[in-house]
């Protein structure tokens, strides 16, 4: 393996079943808005903003797939597609109180966000101290 495969990985050798399957929901309507404040009540929402154009926000993607571990039910993980959705992302921002950025990241616990962060950071936040 070169240099440059020790850095980003080596795809040859790695099986697709080994990968980390992430359960994502797509964020696709504005009332899953409040679906999400009111499950956040009973176990962590996540609710992850992806631009399809960026490839910072699909490294990011990919980053945060990859070291994806937790099991399906620890955590609802919504995906939002924001050129698909701009005015969902738009009321996420709203009614969460958190400035629009793309990647980002939104943990919504209780019905307010206790976590959030954008671009690589986003791979800094541990989940697992959200559950």
């Amino acid at each position: 393996m070169g240099i440059l495969g020790g850095l980003f990985g080596n795809k040859e050798g790695r099986n697709k079943e080994e990968r980390p399957k992430v359960p994502w929901i797509p964020l696709a309507s504005l009332e899953q808005l409040n679906e999400i404040e009111k499950n956040s009540k009973v176990k962590p929402q996540v609710i992850f903003k992806h631009s399809t154009t960026c490839g910072i926000s699909r490294m990011v993607l990919n980053m945060f797939t990859s070291s994806y571990g937790l099991e399906p039910n620890q955590m609802d993980l919504y995906f939002l597609d924001l050129h698909a959705h701009r005015e969902i992302s738009n009321k996420v921002a709203e009614k969460f109180q958190v400035l629009h950025q793309s990647p980002q990241l939104l943990i919504v616990k209780n019905g307010v966000v206790v976590a959030h962060d954008s671009h690589g950071a986003i791979s800094e936040i541990n989940l697992e101290q959200y559950i």
